[in-house]
């Protein structure tokens, strides 16, 4: 799967659509992204340049269309489904430092190809897949996809008829012209043909219908079959794309051109239920999410879809809210929070921002409006108890503040001698065991669940016993090391801070329990 004319068409929710018209026919489908920037992982970059980070079960740092292959496929990824430009120099620069090589140059073609070649076929040496689809991140053209390109093209001289390329592109419409251009899409698809590809289907992202004679002049500018273009027209949500995708027969003509018999009947029964509810909701409720980095969406894509599927599950639509968490102030929390039912703390790293998440904090306890923070959102939930319950007025993290004499949040011993960012961290699947008679083993129905982590700093030990005094309850930990991942607070109608990141769990078909239970406070908090 590439893409061309211009970033952010839309290959990962494409590439997600196709696979899960797959796996309803009952074939067995995963996804990659190769990403042509050279971080070895999207860990240490700003949301803002690249979206969320999103975690797998194994802890790998991955790009945030792993999230929708998840979502979509509703099964898991792992570090072999991402690659970069990073990690593949990195792989053959180490190889050359070992001799490996044998004192050869070492070159783009064939040592780098090459490379990408073996990751892209490694996850079929773990799994007998039916299907594996291959997104190419950036826009054909660009300097960076260069050798993916050249190491797809390579790839389908070795595996011929079991190969094809699909070209997602994009037919502009001109209002001052009153028409949508195929030009964009032809020479897209004439650079593709420079590097040696022929795309077999061409997916074209539009926002006013093909009609058949745009089609017929696509087909035969760019070499390709009628039935081979495809519409992608705007859509409202991204979970209606695979309906879309099925009426376009995207994936019968994937099926056709790779030979592949279809006489599987595909079976979109708990999709379409789900698509009924999200666009048919019979009540509104309004949420906030607070963090440092609402001005781009996909910083929270994951809490954001983990919320529209627990919303969608009790028919129910969110009017979200994304504040700023810099905004916030003492004077203006009322105004910030008018009309607000529930209010999620984002996680993140950093000083900038973190009073206002506390302040943020401080506004639910105090309203009983239902409360979930996550990761630093629980972390913030900790020092304000501490400071205005507690009456620690010096409680802090020492990721903010070194010399706090209360460190109610800290690095454990073991990670302080560590430098290397990144390398403290917490990061992918862990076990938690829970607390009996609490919101969350009532929400798992669970004794021992295991979440994903992302993070560097702790519940700092030390101050359990005080901490643990009053109204505040460990419900939550881990077995192995005794930290602290779950904290809640009692006589509130739904107060709860967690240290791992619920939202990489939640599908379409398995929202996250502790979301529908979010949700569902909400919506009775509001019924008294």
């Amino acid at each position: 799967m590439t893409g061309g004319v211009t970033s952010s068409l839309g290959k990962g929710i494409i590439s997600a659509s196709l696979g899960k018209l797959l796996k309803s026919r009952n074939y067995s489908v995963t996804i990659q992204k190769l990403d042509p920037y050279i971080n070895v992982d999207p860990g240490t970059m700003n949301p803002y340049e690249h979206g969320e980070c999103y975690v797998t079960e194994d802890g790998a740092e991955t790009d945030l269309d792993l999230g929708h292959y998840e979502r979509f496929l509703n099964e898991h990824t792992s570090s072999e489904n991402n690659v970069t430009t990073g990690s593949i120099y990195q792989k053959v620069i180490n190889k050359e430092r070992r001799g490996d090589y044998l004192g050869k140059t070492v070159q783009i073609i064939p040592h780098i190809t090459d490379e990408i070649k073996k990751r892209i076929q490694l996850l079929s040496s773990k799994k007998n897949y039916d299907f594996i689809i291959t997104e190419i991140g950036g826009t054909v053209g660009d300097i960076e996809s260069l050798p993916y390109i050249e190491a797809v093209r390579q790839l389908k001289r070795e595996l011929k008829e079991k190969c094809i390329f699909i070209h997602l592109t994009l037919v502009p419409y001109l209002s001052a012209a009153g028409e949508l251009k195929t030009k964009p899409t032809q020479h897209s698809v004439k650079l593709l043909l420079e590097s040696g590809i022929q795309p077999d289907i061409l997916v074209c992202r539009t926002e006013k219908e093909l009609s058949e004679k745009l089609k017929n002049k696509i087909s035969l500018f760019c070499n390709v079959d009628i039935d081979s273009v495809i519409q992608s027209i705007d859509a409202e949500s991204i979970y209606k794309v695979p309906i879309l995708m099925k009426e376009e027969k995207l994936d019968l003509v994937v099926l056709k051109k790779l030979n592949v018999s279809h006489n599987n009947k595909i079976n979109l029964v708990e999709w379409t239920n789900f698509l009924y509810k999200l666009e048919n909701p019979k009540n509104n409720i309004k949420i906030a999410l607070v963090g440092k980095y609402v001005q781009l969406t996909d910083s929270y894509k994951s809490i954001i879809e983990a919320i529209t599927h627990a919303s969608t599950h009790f028919e129910v639509n969110v009017d979200l809210k994304l504040i700023n968490s810099e905004e916030i102030l003492e004077n203006n929390l009322c105004e910030k929070f008018n009309n607000v039912q529930g209010i999620i703390v984002a996680p993140g790293f950093g000083e900038r921002g973190i009073e206002g998440k506390i302040l943020s904090v401080h506004y639910c306890r105090k309203n009983n409006i239902p409360f979930f923070g996550i990761c630093l959102g629980m972390q913030c939930a900790v020092i304000e108890y501490m400071r205005n319950v507690l009456g620690k007025k010096g409680a802090s993290t020492s990721e903010i503040d070194k010399t706090t004499s209360i460190p109610v949040i800290d690095l454990m011993h073991n990670q302080k001698q560590i430098k290397e960012k990144g390398g403290s961290m917490r990061l992918g699947s862990y076990e938690c065991k829970l607390i009996e008679n609490t919101i969350v083993s009532s929400s798992y129905n669970k004794k021992i669940i295991n979440e994903r982590h992302r993070h560097r700093y702790e519940f700092n030990n030390n101050f359990r016993e005080l901490f643990f005094s009053k109204d505040m309850i460990m419900s939550g930990y881990n077995p192995k090391n005794n930290l602290v991942e779950i904290i809640e607070l009692k006589n509130h109608p739904w107060f709860v801070g967690v240290q791992f990141h619920p939202e990489y769990k939640s599908t379409v078909q398995n929202p996250h329990p502790l979301f529908i239970s979010f949700i569902n406070s909400i919506i009775k908090n509001y019924e008294k």
